[in-house]
């Protein structure tokens, strides 16, 4: 019952993170408390998109860059396609957040792109029709994708049980313990200790990491959790939705009282376009009490967006399916050792758009467990220490 390493919850950072640690030879155990894969996280609904165009942070571009390469070995390893390019759209106001972050990342690291206006994008791509008012213009970068979320955590799960590594579905973690020179992780069924633990929870990061949530840090929480809503909709002009024909987007839009962000996809895996809103009605939740049915207001809220920028996809409902983001304040990723336990590292906090990046962050956290840091990546921007207060500041 002792390994070398403990990974607590293999969904997507989890499955790569066992599987890096049991290509490096190390005795590794995942602890899922669901199934594998499972649509009670944040890794289901067929896909997650992945661009290297960056809006959020320049920083993101060589992680981007080294999760295509990652994603395309364990396709190999496996013989499976995972990354589909469809080519990725950045939309938004001409001095929007979007526009900016995307044409500095383009610039920063000298990706090709193009700047399109409303009427050029309709012309190339026919399911975009953003109206004339709106003012909305676009980055195109023809490298953006998506990859298959629940086919790759299986990929991976496979592949590490390939190489020795034990996974344990439907246990559920209590609490774990760190001393000295080892971890104990106590479950449903059994006790387990390890050289070192990395916690990759998901949603349920801040009960297995206390100090996530600890008022002394300076931005509050910094691994809350949101309900979210997806949406498919059968096009009423298919041919404009279709792999090929139409690039994943990333949108920010504003309506008459907020600035709203949008994704989706081309029409794959399920006969219909897919669309959600960042913080679809900024619901936080309890990850074990949400609701996890969708209604009338959720099917409405993304309508209205369907019916202005993307009319010929407002046909008949297919499906909806409820998710979770888990929030850091800044949305910028935790990445890092624990506070107080040198051998217990933590992967959180990934704000809706951290799945991309599933394939490098388990190359991140082998790292982390096997050698208490990483150094090929510039990880600042991902530090626990960012959120702390200064000596002597009052909690907020």
């Amino acid at each position: 019952m002792k390994y070398d390493a403990i990974v607590l919850g293999v969904g997507g950072m989890g499955s790569a993170t066992v599987y890096e640690l049991a290509k490096r030879g190390k005795k590794v155990l995942g602890l899922e408390r669901f199934n594998i894969a499972h649509d009670s996280g944040s890794s289901h609904g067929i896909n997650r998109i992945i661009r290297l165009a960056y809006a959020e942070d320049p920083r993101y571009v060589p992680l981007v860059r080294r999760a295509y390469e990652r994603w395309r070995e364990i396709e190999n390893l496996i013989s499976e396609r995972l990354l589909f390019i469809t080519g990725g759209i950045d939309a938004g106001p001409e001095q929007g957040e979007i526009i900016q972050g995307s044409l500095r990342a383009c610039r920063e690291h000298s990706l090709p792109h193009e700047r399109l206006d409303s009427a050029d994008l309709r012309r190339r791509f026919p399911g975009y029709a953003f109206p004339k008012e709106k003012e909305l213009v676009a980055v195109y970068q023809p490298d953006g994708g998506f990859v298959l979320s629940e086919r790759a955590i299986i990929g991976y799960v496979m592949a590490a049980q390939a190489l020795g590594a034990e996974i344990h579905a439907r246990e559920c973690v209590g609490q774990w313990e760190a001393k000295k020179d080892q971890v104990v992780v106590h479950t449903d069924r059994g006790s387990y200790t390890a050289d070192s633990l990395v916690i990759t929870a998901g949603p349920w990061a801040a009960q297995a990491v206390p100090e996530l949530k600890a008022g002394r840090l300076k931005a509050g929480r910094l691994a809350v959790p949101e309900r979210q809503v997806l949406i498919w909709t059968q096009p009423l002009r298919p041919e404009y939705f279709m792999m090929g024909r139409f690039p994943v987007f990333n949108m920010e839009a504003a309506d008459d009282t907020a600035t709203n962000r949008y994704y989706g996809f081309p029409v794959y895996g399920f006969p219909g376009f897919k669309m959600g809103r960042y913080h679809h009605l900024s619901e936080e939740v309890d990850p074990d009490r949400m609701d996890r049915d969708c209604h009338r207001k959720d099917e409405e809220t993304l309508r209205e967006a369907i019916r202005v920028y993307f009319p010929d996809a407002d046909g008949p409902t297919m499906a909806m399916k409820t998710c979770l983001f888990t929030n850091s304040p800044d949305e910028h990723f935790i990445l890092d050792l624990h506070p107080g336990f040198p051998n217990v590292s933590i992967a959180a906090g990934f704000s809706g758009h951290g799945f991309k990046f599933a394939s490098v962050v388990g190359e991140i956290m082998a790292d982390f467990a096997l050698e208490g840091g990483h150094k090929r990546f510039d990880l600042d921007l991902f530090r626990v220490a960012r959120a702390r207060k200064p000596a002597g500041s009052q909690n907020q």
